[in-house]
């Protein structure tokens, strides 16, 4: 199995920058693409960013780009998303995911595992 903990989540002002974390463990954890996933209160879940296992390769909801950096640390088994310029509009509860491939996926369901999410609220 994998377990994934996030951490990170906050209470910010509009403009204002975090940054969320994700740590891997467990036995089937190993080579696997990860992402970040939101929803926002009577909201769906949606994709936010997925990055491939290796690092090299990323991708973004447009809603994000530009703001957003998605990296990770194989060594630590750490994945992390810089969060910039953040606006009103981000606040939700952001999930982190694992997938049994080395390539990223902007498809929920095409995640096996998942972390239970960590509030991030964007003030006006």
């Amino acid at each position: 199995q994998v377990q994934l903990v996030e951490s990170g989540g906050g209470l910010v002002q509009a403009g204002a920058s975090l940054r969320l974390s994700c740590t891997g463990s467990g036995p089937s954890f190993g080579r696997n693409a990860m992402g970040w996933f939101r929803q926002a209160p009577g909201k769906e879940r949606e994709f936010v960013a997925s990055i491939s296992w290796t690092g090299n390769s990323a991708v973004y909801a447009d809603s994000v780009k530009g703001r957003f950096t998605i990296f990770r640390d194989n060594a630590n088994r750490t994945m992390s998303l810089q969060m910039n310029s953040l606006k009103p509009e981000d606040t939700a509860a952001y999930f982190c995911a694992a997938r049994q491939y080395l390539d990223w996926s902007k498809e929920a369901r095409f995640y096996q595992y998942w972390g239970r999410g960590t509030q991030v609220t964007v003030s006006s």
